[in-house]
């Protein structure tokens, strides 16, 4: 996903529109598609803002419900591998997500670690 305009282009666009500029002129003078302009005059519009929209899906992934699941089964069982808890997942929640996505559901959840079985 490309990052968002910044509000200092997106404040240009609209004054210029404000100023009596048409939505073509303006998007040839900033170099930016007329859709861009069109969108930020909606939005200074509907919302009075020009800020952008929050990227990303924070918080709905998959995962979102089982991290007091994930904790407790780790507790209870704390030699489980990364491939363990993905087939606990599988099997016991219904949930088939990746195996990087575990990984870093404990990261963030700051569980991870590294087994060092040779020093024993």
């Amino acid at each position: 996903m490309g990052k968002p305009h910044p509000v200092e282009l997106r404040e240009r666009a609209v004054a210029l529109v404000e100023q009596g500029n048409t939505h073509t002129e303006t998007a040839k003078r900033l170099c930016v598609s007329i859709k861009f302009v069109n969108d930020m005059v909606r939005l200074k519009r509907e919302t009075g803002a020009l800020a952008p929209k929050p990227q990303g899906r924070r918080g709905h992934g998959k995962l979102a419900g089982v991290h007091d699941w994930v904790r407790t089964r780790l507790e209870e069982h704390p030699g489980t591998t990364l491939d363990e808890l993905l087939a606990a997942l599988r099997r016991e929640r219904g949930i088939d997500v990746q195996r990087s996505a575990v990984w870093g559901l404990l990261q963030r959840l700051g569980l991870s670690h590294k087994k060092r079985f040779a020093r024993q």
